[in-house]
């Protein structure tokens, strides 16, 4: 499916918050056929980055009635959500495709409202169209919106399905918030390095870029396991080897990021209430 051939005037694709996550995808679907003019946008306030053909709603109600979008994605907080669907009920009986990617939502909870629901978790990465997304399908989604919802999900990057929802906190805990924690890494090591003299914008510059090339050199090598890729630049007794030991000790980084994980995992068990 190609999302030229999907989506037009009349049967646009509908998005309903526009702040980061949603604008990232939008960046995908743009990049990969999408019309400006078969987007509507429904958001409070029109945010900068918001492509200027794209329509724009500041509510879900003021939706007409008389479109028949081809798909509506979800892209709010988990919050909002109750204030969402039943704006949006009176395209429930159309057999309309939605995705939700707030974070915690169950597929029941989308499908008091439509028959056909998908719930995904892409990452921000997806504004470069180098995002990771897993998704869910409801038991209603049938073969087309299946096909619909993978050639969405897929324009931002790479996606795949998993067939138990329950696992989808884990998802959202290694890979929607993933980005934040290399983030977080970097800033530590530069941090690390201005504590051993480095200027800080010597420190910055040579962590962000390893970090960067390092990602890089593990899409280039995706065959090879990033262990390897570590042994690879760990000679025995040398630097590597002695920052390792510390990062890999009973209370270091693996312990450091299995808790972080569990905690995420738990917080979005925690919004689907």
């Amino acid at each position: 499916m190609h999302l030229s051939e999907i989506f037009d005037a009349e049967h646009p694709l509908v998005l309903v918050g526009c702040g980061r996550m949603g604008q990232a995808m939008v960046h995908g679907w743009l990049k990969n056929g999408l019309s400006e003019k078969a987007l509507i946008g429904i958001n409070p306030s029109t945010p900068s980055k918001f492509p200027q053909g794209a329509r724009h709603l500041t509510s879900a109600q003021d939706l007409p009635a008389e479109i028949t979008p081809a798909a509506i994605v979800l892209a709010v907080k988990p919050g909002v959500i109750d204030s969402v669907l039943p704006a949006l009920a009176h395209f429930g009986d159309r057999n309309i495709l939605v995705i939700s990617v707030a974070a915690g939502v169950r597929l029941n909870r989308l499908e008091t409202v439509f028959e056909s629901a998908v719930r995904a978790m892409p990452n921000t990465p997806s504004e470069i169209g180098h995002g990771i997304t897993a998704a869910v399908a409801g038991r209603q989604v049938n073969e087309r919106h299946h096909m619909l919802a993978t050639a969405l999900l897929g324009a931002t990057g790479s996606m795949l399905w998993i067939n138990d929802e329950d696992l989808m906190d884990a998802v959202t805990a290694v890979s929607g918030s993933g980005p934040a924690y290399i983030f977080a890494m970097t800033e530590a090591m530069a941090a690390a390095g201005r504590a051993e003299g480095l200027p800080d914008d010597v420190a910055m510059r040579l962590a962000r870029q390893t970090v960067i090339g390092a990602a890089h050199l593990m899409a280039k090598r995706k065959d090879t396991d990033p262990g390897d890729l570590r042994e690879q630049v760990t000679s025995p007794g040398g630097t590597t080897a002695a920052a390792l030991a510390v990062l890999r000790a009973a209370d270091g980084l693996g312990a450091l990021v299995g808790r972080a994980i569990k905690a995420a995992a738990r917080r979005s068990r925690e919004l689907a209430g």
